[in-house]
């Protein structure tokens, strides 16, 4: 019952966000782009990276502009379940692709590190980076996780976890 009532509070606060036509058309936007994600990731990296990146991005965003978009793709992710999947890889695709729509300065970083509770041994994750910093992220990933891949790749330096 409590799985019910969380999935009802989150598509609620997914909808109270929504304050006009646009406001609509951007969630929809969003559970679209994010509903893909899995798709998308069968194609190879580099070709994903094309498919991410706008074709002129636009001057960088002001910090409210990207907390606006941070909030409406979190609360997307977390209303659209079960059509839109859980998972760093989705929400770190869905962020990158909507915040470097609106300019802003990010890269989108995979990353692989050691498991003790993978058969294999081994786990991966995704995760923005914005100034050689980790971006939106409840904890560094850099202690746990090599990065091994970033969309655009950082050349100056290594990529910073």
């Amino acid at each position: 019952m409590s799985n019910w009532s969380s999935r009802l509070a989150s598509r609620r606060a997914a909808l109270d966000l929504v304050k006009s036509p646009q406001d609509a058309l951007l969630l929809v936007h969003i559970l679209a782009v994010a509903a893909a994600v899995p798709t998308l990731m069968r194609l190879p990296l580099p070709r994903v990276s094309t498919l991410l990146e706008p074709r002129r991005p636009p001057p960088g965003p002001t910090p409210a502009q990207e907390d606006r978009i941070a909030r409406f793709v979190l609360a997307a992710l977390a209303a659209g379940r079960p059509l839109v999947r859980r998972g760093c890889l989705t929400r770190g695709v869905t962020l990158y692709y909507f915040l470097r729509r609106a300019g802003a300065d990010v890269s989108l970083c995979f990353g692989m590190g050691t498991s003790t509770d993978k058969a294999d041994g081994f786990d991966g994750h995704c995760w923005l980076v914005k100034q050689g910093e980790p971006y939106l992220e409840p904890y560094d990933p850099g202690p746990l996780y090599t990065p091994m891949y970033a969309f655009p790749w950082i050349t100056s330096g290594r990529v910073r976890a």
